[in-house]
Order: structure tokens, then sequence, then C-alpha cells
């Protein structure tokens, strides 16, 4: 129904002399940041979907998948048909997204293995840990040759050159709790110097010996110059290493950290021992800048 609205005689015109009933009939003007209230939700949600979902999608096949620990897989991927993607592995502590076949949500990986292995190997691994319910529960049931898709690696990683030159920076405090131990293995073969550094120490916190992953490497990591402290907060009787939490227990009786201005960190795992490490670090004088974390 159109309605003709009667020309005003002069400025002083009254728009109320129209009838109510016919003003309350009259098409309101829209103001553009309150367009999107009068369009239909689903139409908007369709489109923030679109602009979400920009990942490229690479179809790749599993190479293995074995028990590292309780609730803890090895899960390697082939990535030699995909060369793009493997060289895009350039840091260690990147990460990807993952997603599996009628699956709607991926899950976020970091990169276990580092850069070189993408690069001469065709290959990136993950330590994925398996919870009830989640995509990594179903990845960690497939086998050998089913087919996954890789999402671009993406994320800064662990930026080190700002605990270089080695020289500058003896002393390097790494700390990790369960399956963020993943890219802190990326870091320590991926070759950062640690061999030319007069202290690096790897704090590695599990629940129990079953739950602690990559024990297997500790000699490795250790000749390339990473002392390792495990530190078990729920350790059997026969533990005779550290107990407790690694920022409150282990950590904090032996600090040992002889110049605040020649140390940096490295930080992975749980978001209470991340805050309480740097905390303690930066009370201590580190500065925050030679904290490097992932994300």
């Amino acid at each position: 129904m159109s309605v003709s609205i009667p020309s005003l005689p002069h400025a002083h015109a009254r728009p109320s002399l129209l009838p109510m009933s016919i003003l309350r009939r009259l098409p309101l003007p829209l103001h553009p940041l309150t367009l999107r209230h009068h369009l239909p939700r689903r139409r908007f949600a369709t489109l923030a979907a679109v602009r979400q979902d920009t990942s490229v999608w690479t179809p790749t096949p599993i190479s293995s998948i074995e028990p590292a620990a309780e609730s803890l897989f090895h899960v390697s991927i082939d990535v030699s048909d995909s060369p793009d993607l493997a060289s895009s592995h350039t840091l260690p502590g990147q990460y990807l997204q993952l997603r599996l076949p009628d699956v709607d949500k991926p899950s976020f990986l970091a990169i276990a293995s580092p850069p070189s292995l993408a690069a001469a190997g065709g290959v990136f691994e993950f330590l994925v840990k398996s919870v009830a319910g989640s995509t990594a529960e179903l990845l960690c049931g497939l086998k050998k040759g089913d087919v996954v898709e890789l999402s671009q690696v993406i994320g800064n990683g662990f930026n080190v050159d700002k605990i270089d030159p080695p020289e500058d920076y003896p002393t390097v405090l790494i700390f990790a709790t369960g399956s963020g131990i993943s890219p802190i293995r990326s870091l320590i073969e991926s070759g950062f110097g640690a061999y030319k550094r007069s202290d690096v120490r790897l704090y590695y916190g599990a629940r129990n010996l079953r739950r602690m992953a990559y024990q297997d490497r500790f000699k490795d990591w250790e000749s390339s110059g990473v002392k390792v402290v495990p530190v078990l907060s729920q350790p059997d009787n026969s533990w005779t290493g550290e107990s407790g939490y690694v920022q409150q227990a282990a950590f904090a009786r032996a600090k040992q950290i002889r110049s605040p201005k020649g140390t940096g960190a490295v930080l992975c795992g749980q978001r209470q021992m991340t805050e309480e490490v740097t905390s303690i670090l930066v009370a201590d004088g580190v500065s925050s800048e030679k904290i490097l974390k992932n994300f």
C-alpha cells in the first residue's frame, strides 16, 4: 500500500498533522549499522561460516599410528605428495588443523617433528591425546592408509632468534606438561644450539611415567645438550626423581638462574603452568620478551 504525503507549505509545518494511523504504516529508514538485524539470522550464519572457513585442505594418508604413552599416540602422516604443504613447516612450534571425513569439527595439532623431517622425508609427526568423544579419539582409531585432510601450517612457532646467539643466552629453561611436549620435541630436534649453551634444562611434567611420552628420546636429547628433568605429580612409591608440579616443585627448588639477562625460556602446556612460570621468571629478572610460547 502506498501513501501520498502532502507537501509542507513552509519550514515550520509539523509532520504530526498526518493522521497517526498513517504514520504507523510508514516504513522507517534503516541505518546501515542496524541493517543486519533486519536480515534472516540464517543468512548471516552462512556468511560467517564462509568467511571463517578459509583453510585449504589437502588429503593425506596416514603412515602409522602407534601408542606413545597412556592415552597418547604417535601419528605419522605422509605429505610427500604435497610439497607445498611440507615446505610450509618452517619453525618448531607451528601447528595445523586436521579433519576427518564426515566429521564437522577439526582438531588443532602441534607438529612434533622438526621441519627438516618434512623437507627431507615428506612426513609430519604428531603426538595426539585421545580424548573421549573428540576428533582426536577418532583419529587415533584409524589405521595406515586411511586418508585425513590437513590445513596449511599456521602459527609463528617458537621465535628462537630472540634467544640467539647462544653465547649471549647460555641458559634456556624449557617447560612442558602432558602432550605439550610435542612442539618441544620439534624445538630440541631442530637443533636450536643447545650444545653451544652451558645450561639448558627441560622440566617435563606428567601424572606418572605411564603418561610420559618420548622417554626413548631422552638419551638423545641429553646428548644434544638438554638436561631432562622428569617431574611426576602422582608417582608410585618406586619413583626417586622430582615430584609435584614443574612450576611449584622442581623448578622452584633448583632455579639457579645465574644471569637473568642471559636467560631465555620456552613454555608449552597447561595454562596455569605457563602463567605461573612466566610470573616466577619475570620476578627473577628474566625479560618477558625472552619467554617464548607458540601461541
